[in-house]
């Protein structure tokens, strides 16, 4: 019986240290061990204050505004009878740039947590004005 108990015991052994080698051998072939350190080494970096994290990267102004009037025009453009989708597809990529645009003059919003109806479009208008009191004109 004691027997029995530690071959299962060593078979269970050679089962999990296997899986464990093949485990190490794949992070070590396919350079996922190097990258797990070097995300390792720069944590403990900047957990010490040896090191910034890197600035968030914004696309330009110009251009996020330039986007937000080519949607608007597009959207306002979409004609009767055209399938829903279509305008579903253009409000959301308006409402995506416009939330871009909040973030980048640090307005106040609530426009990605709000279902689609007449709150969120409230919260559009809202946040059209704000951006334009803060100097981007979107239409």
């Amino acid at each position: 019986m004691t027997e029995a108990l530690l071959s299962l015991a060593a078979v269970t052994g050679m089962l999990v240290g296997s899986f464990a080698a093949l485990g190490a051998a794949f992070k070590l072939f396919s350079g996922q061990l190097r990258l797990d350190l070097r995300a390792r080494r720069t944590a403990r970096r900047r957990a010490l204050g040896l090191e910034q994290p890197p600035a968030p990267v914004h696309r330009p102004v110009e251009q996020v505004a330039a986007d937000l009037r080519r949607l608007a025009r597009q959207l306002d453009r979409v004609p009767a009878g055209s399938p829903a989708q279509r305008r579903r597809g253009f409000q959301a990529a308006y409402d995506d740039v416009l939330t871009e645009a909040a973030g980048q003059f640090d307005v106040p919003h609530a426009l990605a947590t709000l279902p689609p109806g007449l709150a969120r479009d409230v919260e559009r208008l809202r946040l059209e004005t704000a951006l334009a009191e803060a100097g981007l004109v979107v239409r």
